[in-house]
C-alpha cells in the first residue's frame, strides 16, 4: 500500500513539474527585441551595403522584353455585351471578353469572330486604361475573323505585320493578351506545328492554323501572335483543351490569310473566295493498280467539273466511265492532278488549302496527268457562288 502510494505521489509532482515548466517555458525562451530600427534589418539595407551581382538578362529575355514594349501599346482589352434568356425566358446581358490589335491608323481593330459575334455592344479598352465604344465593321465566321473600329483620335501605334508564308517550325512565338480579364499578358514558346485542322464551337472547319506552346487561355482570342522580330505572324484563335484552360496545344490564324479577309470586310460587304470547281478522289497506290492508272500513285483523281466554274473554263476533265468500286459507284477516266504551283497536293484537303491562298481573279498553274501524259493548265479562279 505504502510503494503505491509513494508512486501516486511521485506521479503527481511530476504532472505538476510539467505544467510548472509548460507555463513558465517562454521565460526559457530568447524573444525578439521589439524595439529593433527597421533600417538596422538586413533586407532593408541599402544594396551598395551588399555584395552582389548586376542583374543579367538573356539574349532571350530581351527579345521578350523588346517584343512586349514595340506591341502591347497596340493591343486592346475587347468587353462585349450580348443578350440572352434566363430560366424564366427573360431577356438578360451577358459578359464576354476577348482581346484585338490595332492594324490602321483609321481605328481598325482585328479580332476573332467569336469574341464579338452577336454582341449588342463592343467597348475597347486600351493599353492606357481609356475607354471606348466601337461599331462592327464586319466578321467573316468561316475564317473566325472580325474587325471592329474605334475613333482614330484613340490610335497612338499600330501593329507591324510578318509574313507567315515563311514561318518554320521551331520559330519563336510570343503572344499577348488578356486571359480571364487580365490585360496585356505575355507568354512565350515555340511555333509547334503549321497547316493544322481544327472545328470551332459551331462545327465549321478551319485549316491551313499555326499551332504553338505558348499559353493561350480564354480571353487571348483575337490577340496577336508575334516573331522575334515585333511581327503579328498569326491570331490567336483556340486552345485544344480537356479542362478549358491551356494544356500546351493552341491555335493562331496566319496573318497572311487575316489580311486578306480584313481586306474584304473592310472595303466590301462580303467575302469573295476563289474556287475551282471539281470533285476527286486521292490516288493510292492501291487504287492506281486496280483502275491501271499507269503507276501513278498519289495526286486527285478528277470525278467531276462542275459547268460553268474555273476548272470547266480551262478544259479540266472529268471522269467519262462509270464503274462500281468497292460497293460505290465512281466515275473514271479524268485528269489526274498533281500540284498546284508546283505544290504538291495529295487529296481535296491539299487542294482546297491551296485554293484558299490565293485570291479572286488569280491564275494559277494546275499540273496534271491525262491519259498518262503531262500536261499544265492554266486556271483563272473566280468568286465562288
Amino acid at each position: 500500500m505504502k510503494t503505491n502510494f509513494k508512486l501516486k505521489n511521485l506521479l503527481v509532482i511530476i504532472i505538476c513539474l510539467v505544467v510548472i515548466l509548460w507555463f513558465i517555458r517562454n521565460e526559457f525562451l530568447p524573444l525578439p527585441d521589439k524595439r529593433l530600427d527597421p533600417e538596422s534589418l538586413d533586407f532593408n539595407l541599402p544594396l551598395d551595403e551588399y555584395i552582389h551581382k548586376p542583374v543579367i538578362i538573356s539574349a532571350d529575355e530581351k527579345i521578350n522584353i523588346e517584343v512586349f514594349e514595340k506591341v502591347h501599346k497596340t493591343v486592346v482589352n475587347i468587353a462585349t455585351t450580348t443578350l440572352g434568356l434566363n430560366f424564366w425566358m427573360e431577356i438578360i446581358p451577358k459578359q464576354g471578353q476577348g482581346t484585338g490589335f490595332l492594324i490602321d491608323h483609321r481605328g481598325y481593330i482585328l479580332t476573332n469572330n467569336h469574341v464579338v459575334a452577336k454582341a449588342q455592344k463592343i467597348t475597347v479598352t486600351m493599353a492606357d486604361g481609356r475607354k471606348v465604344s466601337a461599331i462592327l465593321v464586319g466578321r467573316d465566321q468561316a475564317s473566325d475573323l472580325a474587325v471592329i473600329k474605334i475613333p482614330p483620335d484613340y490610335v497612338e501605334d499600330t501593329s507591324i505585320m510578318g509574313d507567315s508564308d515563311i514561318l518554320k517550325e521551331g520559330q519563336k512565338a510570343i503572344a499577348i493578351g488578356n486571359p480571364f480579364g487580365l490585360s496585356h499578358t505575355l507568354t512565350t514558346g515555340v511555333v509547334s506545328a503549321l497547316n493544322r485542322s481544327i472545328r470551332d464551337e459551331a462545327g465549321n472547319q478551319i485549316d491551313d492554323l499555326i499551332q504553338t506552346d505558348a499559353a493561350i487561355n480564354p480571353g487571348n482570342s483575337g490577340g496577336p501572335l508575334l516573331n522575334s522580330s515585333s511581327e503579328v505572324i498569326g491570331i490567336n484563335t483556340a486552345i485544344f483543351s480537356l479542362s478549358g484552360g491551356y494544356q500546351g496545344i493552341g491555335f493562331a490564324i496566319p496573318i497572311n490569310r487575316a489580311k486578306q479577309v480584313a481586306t474584304q470586310l473592310i472595303t466590301s460587304d462580303s467575302i469573295a473566295r476563289p474556287w475551282l470547281g471539281i470533285t476527286g478522289i486521292p490516288v493510292s497506290p492501291e487504287l492506281s493498280r486496280r483502275l491501271a492508272l499507269g503507276g501513278t500513285k498519289q495526286g486527285i483523281l478528277v470525278v467531276d467539273v462542275i459547268r460553268g466554274a474555273p476548272a470547266y473554263e480551262s478544259g479540266l476533265r472529268g471522269g467519262h466511265q462509270e464503274i462500281i468500286l468497292n460497293g460505290q459507284r465512281l466515275r473514271i477516266g479524268g485528269d489526274i492532278i498533281l500540284a498546284l504551283n508546283n505544290h504538291i497536293v495529295l487529296n481535296m484537303q491539299d487542294l482546297t488549302l491551296q485554293i484558299n491562298r490565293e485570291k479572286v481573279g488569280n491564275s494559277v498553274n494546275i499540273q496534271i496527268l491525262r491519259q498518262g501524259i503531262p500536261v499544265e493548265v492554266s486556271v483563272v479562279l473566280t468568286e465562288k457562288p
